[in-house]
Formats: C-alpha cells, structure tokens, sequence
C-alpha cells in the first residue's frame, strides 16, 4: 500500500477505528503519524476550500484557534521554501509566548526532525528548507511598513490595540505589504468583540469565516473547567462572547458603543492621580441586586479613568458597605459617592457603620438613568474618560444604556453603569470652579 493509500485509508475511518489502527504501528510510525494534523483536526480548523483571501477563524476560548493557527503557517512553510510569513500578536510577548513558544505554538507542533529555528534577537522564524517567519507587534503599526510577506497569521486581532486606531493602521500596513507570491493569504484567530477592526475583516472581499464554541474542543479540555465556567457565567453576554464565539453588536440607539469603549482602553494610567472617588449604588436589598461598586480617577491630565469595579453580588448591608471600605482604602480615594434613593440615612449610617473615615456625598436620582449617563456618555466621546484594562461586566451595562432612558443590558439593573456613572459625575461634572475676586 503506498503513502497516498495509507492516508486515504486512515481518513475514511471513524476516529474510534483511527485510533486502534495507529495502535498497532512501531513506534516510529505512531510518531509520524501524530503530526499530520488534517487526520485529527476538526473540520471547522482546517482552512476552506475555495480561492479565499482572508480566513477569519472567530470561536470562543479553549476553541482550538492557536493550534489551527500554527499548524496552518506549518503547513505553508512545508509546501513553499520561499514563504514569508508574518506572525502578528497584540505585543511581540503575546506573539512569542503564545504562537512560537506556547503549548500549541509553532515550535510544539513542529515534527522534532523539521521544527523551525528560532531567532529571538531577529523575531524570526527559519524552516530547514528556507521558509521564514518574523514576528510583528500590532502596537508598533511603522514595523510592518516596508517589509514584504507572501502570508499572515494574525492572532487575537480583537485584543489589538484600538486607541490612536493603531490596529488599523497595523492591518492596512500588514495588507500593502501582503505581496509576495501568487496568492498572498492571511489567518486571523481571535475570540470576537464589537471593534473596528472585526467588523472592518467581516467586510473584506474573498472571506472565509469558521466559528465554533468552547465545547467544540471537549476532548480535550478538562471537563471540570467547562462546567465551572459555565456555571459562573451562565447565560450572561460575557458567556455568548467568550464562549460562545459570538461577536456581541451595538444596540441602537445606544449611549455607549463598544467601539467607543474600545478607543478608550489603556493598559495602564498614563498620569498622576489628583483625586479618587468610590462610586456606589446600593441594593434595595441584601437579596436582590448586585450593590455596584465603581472606582474612579482624575488623573493630572484632566482625563477620568475606571480603576475598578468591585461590584458585589447579593450582599448584605454590612458587608457591601464593609467592600465600600475597603476599596476606599485600597484606592486611597479621597470621597465615596452613593446613590441614596434607597433610603439616605440607612444608606449613610450603614457606610459608616463600616469605618470609613473620609467625605461621602449621597445623590438622589431625580431624572432618569439616561438624562443622568447621557453627559457622561460626552465626556467618553470627547477622550475625556479612559478605561484601564478591561471591565467586561461593567461594559456591558453601559452599552444597555439607551437614549430615552430603557436599559436592555444583562440583568435587571445596571448596577455597575449606575456607580460609575455617579463617580464620573462627581469627578468631571460637579468640579467646582475656585473662588476669585470680582472687580466692583
């Protein structure tokens, strides 16, 4: 029986009957046979037929994406000697540790006689037959301008840094210089988020689109993680999106867009902290909603940044006001803003029941939650708010802030959306001007 039968006889087996075949071989054999990938990879990781540009890969984590990924480049630097490939993460530590270096990087799923040879001082790949790859920052967009790539792989394009719109400029930089060869090809893997640049690669000409679920990969995820972490996050948004592999769009008519919640993300706070402020929305009851806890700073810069959300699900009064105080302390914050439509004195006796010793300003939510999150929603669209890191749960609730005043976010209230935005209020909207001497 020849090659070529061998394989085909393996592929028309179940993946029961594969398995005792294999069993039998010498050992040397069972080695070759565990690196031809197209043998025990799903349908939905190996790249589509057809005369595709661009193979956007969007499933939830735990999917399989990375090792499709790298078993893709694998197979191109096997095929073609002269491939230049390049290997995009959201900083070259991500790309390093995840598509070179990690459990189902390159290197991994190389076959030990044929792995490539890594170059960290160059960040680049070289194959034994000649086939390179180099390494590219998508927080750097100026490093991919000028050099030439006959094929892409670009790994979790919805994590890229959207602020200064440099993931952009990264993919339209990475697409001028995609013109090596007869048929330049790009891979995108990534778990999906409402940002430019996905709703920018589910527009382009010749796509081809493979999604899938966290549970696609059963078999080889532990059973224990998938039920836990469906358990924890339920049927929530955040579940759909990072499980599910389902890209979660804007509402209309909504206050905050997850675009614009994109284009102020940070990493870290890129100013001296003047004032820091505890925003609080109680529960009307230790049973019922969660009692939001929102901490906000004013930076030297005069720009507001989310630090926190320490919300608290199903807490009684003393202990939410006993989290209230400690991340007070925690944040040194300076105020503690709650709202007090609840009951003022009990919300403020409770507050200090719990020993915090600094100014609390109690607010009472005469309008609604749209004419009060409304100027708040300005102050993101002027650049004036940023957000350090990432608040998933908090984010949320902010999209499901609609003009007119309906909610249509997760859960019954938003909690946290309530507690920032008094926060926010009190840091860049209650600014009291200083006193100064008027000439009679």
């Amino acid at each position: 029986m020849t090659h070529n039968q061998q394989l085909e006889w393996l592929l028309a087996m179940s993946p029961e009957e594969r398995l005792m075949a294999l069993g039998k071989l010498a050992p040397h054999e069972k080695s070759a046979f565990a690196h031809l990938w197209y043998l025990w990879a799903r349908p939905e990781q190996l790249p589509p037929e057809g005369d595709w540009r661009l193979w956007l890969i969007m499933a939830g984590r735990g999917f399989g994406k990375t090792r499709a990924g790298a078993e893709w480049v694998r197979s191109i630097a096997r095929q073609n000697p002269d491939a230049r490939i390049a290997l995009i993460g959201a900083s070259l530590g991500d790309a390093r540790a995840v598509m070179i270096e990690g459990e189902s990087g390159l290197i991994a799923c190389g076959h030990p006689h044929r792995r490539p040879s890594f170059e960290p001082s160059l960040r680049r790949l070289t194959w034994p037959n000649g086939a390179q790859a180099t390494l590219y920052s998508a927080a750097e967009p100026e490093s991919l301008r000028g050099p030439q790539h006959s094929h892409a792989w670009c790994d979790e394009v919805a994590k890229w840094d959207h602020s200064a719109d440099r993931a952009m400029q990264t993919w339209h930089n990475l697409m001028l210089g995609l013109r090596l060869g007869d048929r330049p090809r790009t891979l995108a893997t990534t778990t999906p988020r409402a940002v430019p640049i996905m709703q920018h690669l589910l527009q382009t000409p010749d796509l081809a689109v493979s999604r899938g679920r966290t549970e696609d990969n059963a078999s080889n995820l532990p059973a224990r993680f998938i039920r836990d972490i469906r358990r924890t996050l339920g049927k929530s948004a955040l579940a759909r999106q990072e499980l599910d592999g389902e890209m979660l769009l804007d509402r209309e008519g909504a206050l905050w867009t997850r675009a614009l919640l994109e284009s102020c993300r940070e990493p870290a706070a890129s100013a001296d902290v003047t004032r820091t402020v505890v925003g609080v929305d109680p529960p009307a009851s230790a049973h019922g909603d969660a009692c939001g806890i929102v901490v906000v700073a004013l930076g030297d810069d005069g720009i507001a940044r989310v630090l926190a959300d320490r919300t608290l699900a199903r807490a009684s009064p003393e202990r939410w006001a006993r989290a209230v105080s400690d991340t007070a302390i925690r944040y040194r914050a300076d105020r503690v803003v709650a709202e007090a439509n609840q009951g003022g004195a009990m919300v403020e006796s409770v507050l200090r029941a719990a020993d915090i010793n600094l100014p609390i300003r109690l607010v009472h939510a005469s309008a609604g939650k749209s004419a009060r999150a409304e100027p708040v929603a300005a102050l993101y669209e002027a650049g004036r708010v940023r957000h350090v890191g990432s608040f998933a749960a908090l984010e949320d609730q902010l999209c499901g802030l609609m003009t007119g005043g309906d909610y249509q976010g997760p859960g019954r209230s938003p909690d946290r959306a309530d507690a920032a935005v008094w926060a926010l209020t009190e840091l860049m909207l209650n600014r009291r001007a200083p006193p100064r001497v008027c000439d009679l």
